[in-house]
C-alpha cells in the first residue's frame, strides 16, 4: 500500500528536481533526470519504502511548490505510525518563512494531528486554538479540540467547543452536549451534590428533550430520596423519548411501585408496554408478577402465549424454570437438559449493541467504546437483560 503512495511523490520529485537543475544550468526542458531520482525510484520498485522516502525528502527543498509534497509525506509517516518523523517534517515546514498564511495553517493542523497521535494533547491543543484564533481550518480544529476535551473528561470545555463547532459546521451536536451535561451531573452526584446535578440534568433536557440518560439519572435521584411518585413520572418519560431504552427503567419502576404498594398499576403498565413495544425484559417482569399474584400456572399460560408471538431464548429459559417446579422423574430430567442448553446460549451473550459500528457489550455505554459516538449503544431487542 505504501508503494502506491510513494509513486506520485517519486514522479513529482523527479520532475521538480530535473526542472531546477535545468533552470540553474540555463537549459530549458532539456537534460536527463538526476541520478538520485533513479536511486529513489529503484527503492520504490524494490519495495524498500524507507530508503525511498529518505532519498525523495533530500531532493525536495521547502518552497511554495513543494509544500503539498512535504505535507503528503508527513501524513504518510503518521499513517504508518512513524509520528516522530511526521512531526519533524511538519515542524520544518512551519519554521520556513516563505510559507503563505494558508500553507502555514495547514502545516499547523497536520502537526496538531501528529501530536494527537502521540498523545501530546497539551501541544496539540495549543496548535488547534491558534488555528481557531486566526480563523483558518476552524472546523477540523474544533473537531480535534472536542476530541481532546472528551478524552480528558473536561466537560466544561467540551460543551463550549461543541457549541462553537455547531456554529462553524452547521451541524447539530445537541445530543452530545446533553451527554456532557449528564457527565457533569454524575461528577457532582459522586460528591453528594444532587441539587447541582439536577440543574445540569435540566440543561440536558432543555437542549435535548429526548435525552434518556438525563431522565434515568433524575429518576434515580428521586427514587433514592424516597420520592417514588416523581421517580415513576420521570421513568415513564423514557417511553416517549426512546422506547428502545424501556428495559433500563423496568427494574427501578418495579421497586417504586412496590414501595407505593401499587403493583397492580405496574402490572397494567407492563401489559401496555408489552403489547405496544414488545421486549423480553418487560415481558419477563410481567410474568414474575403474574406468578407472584396468580400462581405459576397462570404465568406459564401467559409466557407460552407470548412466546408463540415473539419467541426468544430468554423467554424459553424462564418458561422452563416455571415448568420445572411441578415436574418429576424423566420429565424433570429432560427439562433440566433443555435448561442447561438455554443457559449456555445466554452465557456471555451481548445485551447491548451499537447501531453505528456494531460494538457488542453486556453493559450499557452512553459513549460507544468502538466508534466513540454518543447515544448509539442500545439494548438488543428480545435479548436485553433484567
Amino acid at each position: 500500500m505504501i508503494i502506491i503512495w510513494l509513486l506520485p511523490v517519486a514522479a513529482f520529485s523527479g520532475w521538480l528536481y530535473g526542472r531546477r537543475s535545468n533552470a540553474s544550468s540555463g537549459i530549458s526542458n532539456q537534460g536527463g533526470l538526476h541520478p538520485e531520482y533513479f536511486k529513489g525510484l529503484n527503492y520504490v520498485l524494490n519495495e524498500q519504502p524507507d530508503k525511498a522516502i529518505e532519498v525523495f525528502v533530500k531532493m525536495l527543498e521547502v518552497d511554495s511548490e513543494t509544500v503539498e509534497t512535504h505535507l503528503a509525506l508527513g501524513n504518510l509517516f503518521r499513517r504508518r505510525g512513524e509520528v516522530d518523523r511526521a512531526i519533524r517534517i511538519h515542524q520544518n515546514l512551519i519554521a520556513r518563512p516563505n510559507l503563505n498564511r494558508e500553507q502555514r495553517a495547514l502545516a499547523l493542523l497536520e502537526l496538531g494531528m501528529d501530536y494527537m497521535r502521540s498523545g501530546l494533547f497539551d501541544r496539540a491543543e495549543s496548535l488547534f486554538i491558534e488555528l481557531v484564533e486566526i480563523g483558518l481550518y476552524t472546523v477540523p480544529a474544533f473537531t480535534e479540540l472536542l476530541d481532546i476535551y472528551q478524552q480528558e473528561k473536561d466537560w466544561g470545555n467540551a460543551i463550549k467547543t461543541a457549541r462553537q463547532l455547531e456554529l462553524s459546521s452547521g451541524r447539530s451536536l445537541k445530543k452530545n452536549i446533553a451527554q456532557f451535561y449528564c457527565e457533569q451531573a454524575c461528577e457532582l452526584m459522586a460528591h453528594g451534590q444532587d441539587r447541582g446535578a439536577r440543574g445540569l440534568l435540566k440543561k440536558a433536557i432543555n437542549i435535548d428533550a429526548n435525552c434518556v440518560r438525563a431522565s434515568l439519572i433524575e429518576a434515580d435521584i428521586f427514587k433514592d430520596e424516597g420520592k417514588y411518585k416523581q421517580a415513576i413520572r420521570v421513568y415513564k418519560r423514557i417511553e416517549r423519548q426512546d422506547a428502545e431504552y424501556i428495559p433500563e427503567a423496568v427494574a427501578p419502576l418495579f421497586e417504586c411501585y412496590r414501595q407505593l404498594e401499587k403493583l397492580d398499576e405496574f402490572r397494567d403498565y407492563l401489559h401496555t408496554i408489552v403489547d405496544t413495544h414488545g421486549g423480553i425484559t418487560p415481558m419477563i417482569k410481567l410474568v414474575e408478577l403474574i406468578a407472584e399474584q396468580d400462581g405459576e400456572e397462570e404465568a406459564i399460560k401467559y409466557i407460552t402465549t407470548e412466546l408463540k408471538k415473539r419467541p426468544t431464548v430468554r423467554g424459553v429459559d424462564r418458561l422452563i424454570e416455571y415448568a420445572l417446579i411441578p415436574a418429576q422423574g424423566k420429565a424433570k430430567d429432560d427439562l433440566m437438559t433443555i435448561k442447561d442448553l438455554t443457559g449456555k446460549l445466554l452465557e456471555d451473550r451481548p445485551i447491548y449493541q451499537c447501531n453505528h459500528c456494531g460494538f457488542d457489550a453486556r453493559a450499557l455505554h452512553w459513549q460507544c467504546p468502538g466508534c466513540k459516538n454518543w447515544n448509539t449503544v442500545k439494548p438488543i431487542h428480545g435479548v436485553e437483560g433484567e
